[in-house]
């Protein structure tokens, strides 16, 4: 019989949790919202999409909080992908360490791996953070919970989960991949020596460029929100494909970053978390 989780095992999920958890409580759900209502709303600027957040939901005190719409949703996907990046994602990179990769191809297949195993917990979550944010402001969470589960059943918590998965797989790649390869060039640049430790500081500036160049694959991200949106509003849906030739159509190819300023936002926010404070954790922990 299995028990739980114990020694690195535990550790990683813990670890993941957590920081998966105050990601997104502090910044990471702000960002989130913002650049879901300009993935869906694309004829909004970065100004007027961040106001109409706050002005939608009346202003004031309410106004504030709906950069947080979808709280209890976000937290239990953070923890859950939180954990299951951690683990996958450090599993993976430790095997092809010891295979002889090279930091960034591990990083990038560990940040891959990890992505991936993310997209099953992450489906139902995005949805109903994507429908909080451009769906009805009126219906409670367990109302959408209870609608989509009538309508559909559990199919229904997975619309673009194609585009989720692509996202994912790309995003912690990317991050993981170009973090780990800016983190070996400071240090043979600045210590000479591709094994020496890097200071907090500079883990986080590591984590800052890693999680800018990771935006690159924003199209998935525009292509999740559209699918996920259209099937809360009982609209007709769109493949992956589709959702790139209609936004393609409409806004040229602009549209398909339509959101990549917050998205720039949260990457950071995310890969200082999840792979430079991971990194760091690690360190301490030796």
């Amino acid at each position: 019989v299995m028990g739980p989780p114990s020694g690195k095992g535990y550790k990683d999920v813990r670890n993941g949790a957590v920081l998966q958890m105050v990601e997104a409580a502090s910044l990471g759900l702000p960002f989130e919202v913002w650049k879901t209502r300009m993935g869906r709303f694309r004829n909004e600027g970065n100004v007027v999409a961040f106001r109409n957040v706050y002005s939608t939901a009346g202003g004031g005190v309410r106004g504030v909080a709906a950069f947080w719409a979808g709280m209890g949703p976000k937290m239990f996907e953070s923890a859950t992908k939180g954990a299951v990046l951690m683990v996958a994602k450090e599993s993976i990179i430790e095997v092809c360490h010891g295979a002889g990769l090279s930091p960034m191809l591990s990083g990038v297949l560990g940040g891959a791996g990890g992505g991936v195993c993310q997209t099953v917990v992450m489906g139902p979550c995005t949805y109903l953070v994507t429908a909080a944010v451009t769906g009805d402001k009126s219906k409670t969470m367990t109302q959408i919970v209870s609608e989509t589960w009538k309508a559909k059943g559990v199919k229904g918590f997975y619309p673009g989960g194609s585009a989720v998965a692509f996202r994912q797989a790309t995003n912690w790649a990317s991050r993981q991949g170009f973090t780990e390869g800016v983190r070996t060039q400071m240090k043979k640049i600045k210590y000479g020596d591709a094994s020496a430790k890097l200071s907090p500081l500079e883990e986080a500036a590591c984590g800052i460029i890693g999680g800018s160049f990771a935006c690159w694959n924003h199209p998935f991200e525009v292509a999740r929100i559209e699918m996920q949106a259209r099937a809360r509003a009982g609209e007709s849906a769109l493949s992956m494909m589709g959702v790139f030739r209609m936004v393609y159509k409409d806004y040229g190819a602009a549209g398909l970053f339509k959101g990549i300023v917050p998205r720039l936002l949260l990457g950071i926010w995310q890969t200082l978390f999840m792979v430079s404070g991971a990194n760091i954790i690690k360190e301490r922990l030796k």
